[in-house]
């Protein structure tokens, strides 16, 4: 039972982890992923960083500081290379490992830890048994986004990257997957190859023609995890802003095609169609399944910042049917709480779970756009240095910020806290359309309150704050009384 509230993202505001690998060690969830920086110019610009909470208290997140660090890489001792998305497991021997890679180099290395989230200490690349290193022997694809999953005294690494077309040069002349995800088995020893990479036959957009696997084919983000008596492979499809899953009862077998798991636009869900009609701004995702407390949860993260360099991690619970299926579930404010959030209090504009402009939403890609219509999370201060300072930015004529799910009992009113040069109203509506307040808005250089009446309803409902008025206001929190 969580003391607190928790609220997506479920993170402080100031921190921006993508790609989280969620695992239960001993009676705490860990977090981990790759570390991005606000305002970042590329992905993953910081160090590797550890959160973990109690099984039984969701909301109780710890900093564990930082597990490793880039120069510690022998291969990138000036610390030029970013890292992306790694994977940790407890091995067959009791202690931790840490598989991560560096940007386009192309092997995948190994550290380790006695304890979760200490400090971990380098032991070897991937390699084969003649010490030819995994991802540079001939034959081999490029190595990208490890998952690793332990059963006994066997070790299975799964990569892959599945583009159309790649830059030969961003890959060593290596090539990219051709068929889909692989799986390496590796030696009790954690780092020696004891069967050849093999595809999982997880289809990708160059053989997906005909198959369950097409318009959600395997990208990036490989994942695994046993549930009952299924072992689910988890991804990032090539629509990029969803997690997918597929099954098989091997780790190294066939999978069959499941579902989505989320989207961080609700694409495929109430009528969304796709990216420009989405209910949030979209761009990569990356996360997978935890269990806590005999509840599961799906992690991803979602944009920011106009761009796709400051991501922040999130996470909704799900549901694992009596079949082993997965129901696509809705982004949410409330994500791990275990229900709706109070319908009293004080709230940052920042846990919305729906924004979108007049004329929709876009795709963050590695090209920052301009402001224009659009409307997006940001933050005042540098990286890391700013607690509570997140807030919506250019809130325009026809913007939307939505919130689910809250509990009413009783309240009266609302308040929004506002600035800029915006002369309006914010029409608040329920997840029906019914108007449940109007707030009048004169907007200042500073923040300040505008309060008005709430007429919603006792029992659970969304919130919905559209804008409509001239010049453009930032959206920092609001009050339910």
């Amino acid at each position: 039972m969580n003391k607190q509230q928790v609220f997506n993202p479920y993170l402080p505001s100031w921190e921006y982890i993508p790609d989280g690998e969620p695992h239960k060690f001993g009676d705490r969830i860990y977090v981990y992923g790759s570390h991005d920086k606000f305002n970042g110019k590329t992905f993953c610009m910081n160090d590797y960083v550890c959160w973990s909470a109690p099984e039984n208290d969701l909301s109780d997140w710890r900093y564990e500081g930082v597990i490793w660090r880039k120069e510690q890489d022998p291969m990138n001792p000036k610390a030029k290379h970013s890292m992306y998305a790694p994977d940790v497991c407890q091995g067959p021997d009791g202690k931790y490992y840490l598989y991560y890679f560096c940007d386009y180099m192309g092997v995948i290395g190994v550290a380790r830890c006695d304890t979760p989230a200490g400090q971990y200490e380098f032991v070897d690349y991937v390699h084969y048994a003649d010490g030819t290193r995994l991802g540079k022997k001939k034959g081999d694809i490029f190595q990208f986004d490890p998952g690793v999953y332990v059963e006994g005294d066997k070790v299975y690494l799964y990569t892959g990257f599945c583009p159309t077309f790649y830059p030969f040069f961003l890959t060593g002349g290596k090539p990219i997957s051709r068929e889909g995800a692989v799986v390496t088995v590796l030696k009790p020893d954690m780092v020696t190859v004891d069967v050849d990479p093999k595809y999982l036959k997880a289809r990708c957009k160059r053989n997906s023609a005909g198959t369950p696997y097409e318009g959600h084919e395997f990208f990036e983000a490989a994942s695994m995890r046993k549930i009952g008596d299924k072992y689910y492979f988890v991804y990032s499809s090539f629509l990029g802003h969803e997690l997918c899953y597929a099954t098989s009862d091997k780790p190294d077998g066939e999978f069959e095609f499941g579902g989505t798991i989320v989207s961080i636009g609700d694409v495929g869900l109430n009528g969304v169609k796709g990216v420009k009609d989405a209910k949030n701004y979209t761009g990569n995702t990356h996360g997978s399944i935890v269990e806590a407390c005999g509840k599961y949860y799906i992690f991803y993260h979602r944009q920011t910042n106009r761009h796709c360099f400051s991501r922040q991690a999130c996470a909704e619970e799900i549901t694992i049917k009596p079949d082993g299926s997965i129901d696509q579930v809705e982004v949410t404010s409330c994500g791990l709480n275990g229900g709706p959030l109070k319908g009293v209090g004080e709230y940052e504009a920042r846990i919305a779970c729906q924004l979108y402009s007049a004329k929709g939403c876009r795709f963050y890609s590695v090209f920052k756009g301009g402001e224009g219509i659009h409307p997006y999370f940001t933050q005042t201060g540098e990286d890391r240095e700013s607690d509570g300072d997140q807030y919506i930015a250019n809130i325009r004529d026809g913007s939307v910020a939505g919130y689910k799910y809250f509990d009413f009992d009783g309240a009266k009113s609302l308040t929004v806290s506002v600035k800029g040069n915006g002369v309006g109203k914010f029409t608040v509506t329920d997840e029906n359309g019914n108007v449940v307040s109007i707030v009048s808005i004169t907007a200042q250089k500073d923040y300040k309150d505008f309060t008005a009446d709430l007429n919603v309803s006792d029992g659970t409902h969304a919130l919905f704050f559209k804008y409509e008025g001239k010049g453009r206001i930032d959206f920092n929190k609001f009050i339910l009384a």
